[in-house]
């Protein structure tokens, strides 16, 4: 025998079948439901926290609870794909229902802002709790130093054109890097100067004459979990970079984007070895919380503060509110906190079976990079075989990786390696895609050979 929350349950499906509830539409008061069902107010708050569970309706607080627009089924995928390329966020692990609840809070909460322009750094709110939160990264900065972005490629993009105090022009940036950042020093014509990422870091002389010898505006690095190599400084190599770049005049960007997945508690930003100016930090959240939402941070020393706002202002005028304000909500909950623990777990089991699955399968003549980090890897081929060749060869077998050429300045090219995200793989995957791909390596070394 149905319950009374079943009942109203199912009353409220026969009456959008019937069309008298349409999406978008409020649905009955608790009050009015409990009057009509006679049972209590908790009966009701069960059944609409039933169907909240299930998406098909939502709440917005003070107001009452509305129907969610029907959504088209999605395009079946082929499971015999198994994607090294899709570099996002595990859409498994991720928290769409809480932040669901956040927007519909922003949306209450912000709703005259919304209508307005807002300042151009993003909501003083939300950087003041930024400013607390970037305190679990040992990163101290007040809320005047820190602007909200569009995703953090839009801080670099504008501080890749924007005058320094330094009064240089050209950058130098790790090789390989990510495919957006090239595009922001191509198409501006800016004078950059690579300098390899290894399994052993950086050469830290050659470094100290690149900013010895070249009007270098900054250093551009991702510290942590780099795109594409997943390798990281120690906090010796940081302290020294940071040592040079003070000795030299020269500024740093550190891009922190992976930072909230790094299980090492002693593993410090190089933001924590200077934070009076001379790094600038960037941080990103699309890659641990949701893409589309294109939210970010960079924090500023003060002399740059006035002249990126202004950029910033004929950039995009400022990123917008309602996001902000859901941001500022997840934050100040907790929830991302927890989010982030059960994702770091989940990237750490995936990066132990990615190890493993490079021990066993790869062939000797090859070697691989990043498997630790759980996000991004790299497997390098012998000199003179083409990744080019190996990444269509596995896209007929249905395999996706991603031909790292384009990853590195022109001046650098290298083209015998592939990137790997086993971001968005299920764990049972790994290990057979590890599998084939070595398969296919084997079966072109013999070609070429």
């Amino acid at each position: 025998m149905d319950t009374k929350y079943e009942e109203i349950i199912k009353e409220i499906q026969r009456r959008i079948a019937e069309g008298r509830l349409r999406p978008g539409g409020k649905l009955p008061s608790i009050r009015a439901f409990s009057k009509e069902f006679s049972c209590s107010i908790n009966t009701v708050v069960r059944a609409y926290s039933e169907l909240e569970k299930e998406h098909k309706v939502y709440s917005v607080p003070k107001s009452g609870y509305f129907l969610l627009e029907n959504r088209p089924a999605e395009m079946t995928k082929n499971n015999d794909v198994i994607d090294f390329v899709t570099a996002g966020p595990d859409i498994h692990n991720m928290p769409y229902r809480d932040f669901q609840h956040c927007i519909n809070q922003a949306i209450e909460y912000y709703k005259e802002d919304m209508f307005q322009y807002s300042d151009p750094m993003g909501l003083p709110t939300l950087r003041t709790q930024l400013s607390k939160q970037l305190q679990n990264l040992q990163v101290f900065a007040p809320p005047d130093r820190i602007g909200v972005v569009s995703g953090s490629q839009q801080a670099l993009d504008l501080l890749v054109s924007l005058p320094f105090p330094n009064g240089k022009t050209e950058i130098c940036v790790d090789q390989p890097t990510h495919f957006s950042f090239i595009d922001s020093l191509t198409t501006r014509e800016i004078n950059a100067i690579g300098i390899e990422m290894t399994r052993d870091g950086i050469d830290l002389k050659y470094l100290e004459k690149i900013f010895r010898d070249k009007p270098i505006k900054f250093f551009y690095t991702v510290s942590r979990f780099q795109n594409p190599t997943g390798y990281s400084y120690s906090n010796k190599e940081k302290k020294k970079i940071v040592e040079l770049a003070q000795k030299y005049d020269v500024f740093i960007v550190e891009d922190d984007y992976m930072g909230d997945l790094d299980s090492k508690k002693k593993a410090d930003p190089m933001f924590s070895f200077d934070p009076s100016g001379r790094i600038i930090y960037t941080k990103s959240f699309s890659k641990v919380l949701l893409p589309g939402l294109r939210l970010g941070l960079v924090v500023l020393p003060s002399e740059l503060v006035r002249s990126f706002t202004k950029v910033k202002f004929a950039a995009d005028v400022h990123t917008p509110v309602l996001t902000q304000g859901a941001l500022e909500i997840y934050l100040q909950s907790g929830m991302y906190n927890a989010h982030i623990e059960r994702l770091r777990k989940k990237y750490n089991e995936k990066a132990r079976t990615l190890k493993q699955a490079f021990l066993d399968y790869l062939p000797s003549e090859v070697t691989f990079s990043g498997a630790e980090s759980g996000f991004y890897s790299t497997i390098i081929l012998p000199a003179h075989v083409k990744a080019e060749y190996l990444v269509n060869n596995l896209k007929k077998k249905n395999i996706l990786v991603q031909n790292a050429t384009e990853m590195f300045l022109p001046q650098y090219r290298k083209e015998n390696i592939i990137r790997l995200s086993i971001s968005q793989i299920e764990e049972c995957k790994i290990r057979i895609g590890i599998k084939r791909i070595a398969e296919e390596i084997c079966l072109l070394l013999k070609v070429v050979s």
